[in-house]
């Protein structure tokens, strides 16, 4: 494959999901600093693999790559006694505009605090939790897709995500 007919296929493939792909690294090592530098790692490996790519689902493909790009960046970089809670920035792009002109300063507050609780519930959940959760929650996956990803049986990310949700909800102050 030609250079050129390379950087069409990555441009292509990869280049539409890397917000997804940013936003998996984020909720995987805990902030953007680190989540940037493993897109970065991930796209120079997907760049390599481009004339492996023999079609499909390139969103799936490529989160798969970031997914794995995260664990390993984490093993080589973090002490295994570090926990990730991950930035509070982050929540302005996941928090929905307010609704009318109605919203008091105080409803907003409340709010933004709500999802502060939120991300550092999920922060806190075990890995294979949040994984299986933000895969599927925040990146819109299938359970098939998130199946082959983690090369797991459909039945153990619908068990895993059902437990996920069961303890985020615990957390937060919900029903147990």
């Amino acid at each position: 494959m030609s250079e050129k007919m390379l950087a069409a296929r990555f441009a292509e493939v990869v280049l539409p999901h890397l917000g997804d792909a940013l936003s998996l690294a984020r909720w995987l090592t805990g902030n953007a600093a680190d989540a940037e530098d493993v897109v970065q790692e991930a796209c120079l490996k997907a760049h390599a693999g481009m004339a492996g790519f023999a079609g499909g689902n390139s969103r799936a493909w490529l989160l798969t790559i970031v997914r794995n790009a995260s664990y390993t960046w984490m093993a080589r970089n973090r002490p295994r006694a570090v926990v990730a809670v991950g930035d509070l920035a982050d929540l302005d792009d996941v928090s929905p505009p307010p609704d009318s002109d109605s919203d008091s300063p105080e409803a907003a507050l409340i709010a933004k605090a709500n999802s502060a609780a939120v991300e550092a519930a999920i922060a806190r959940l075990p890995d294979v939790f949040r994984e299986t959760l933000v895969l599927r929650d925040i990146n819109g996956l299938s359970y098939r897709e998130i199946a082959a990803m983690l090369g797991v049986p459909q039945g153990t990310v619908m068990s895993r995500l059902a437990r996920a949700r069961s303890l985020l909800m615990t957390d937060i102050g919900g029903a147990p």
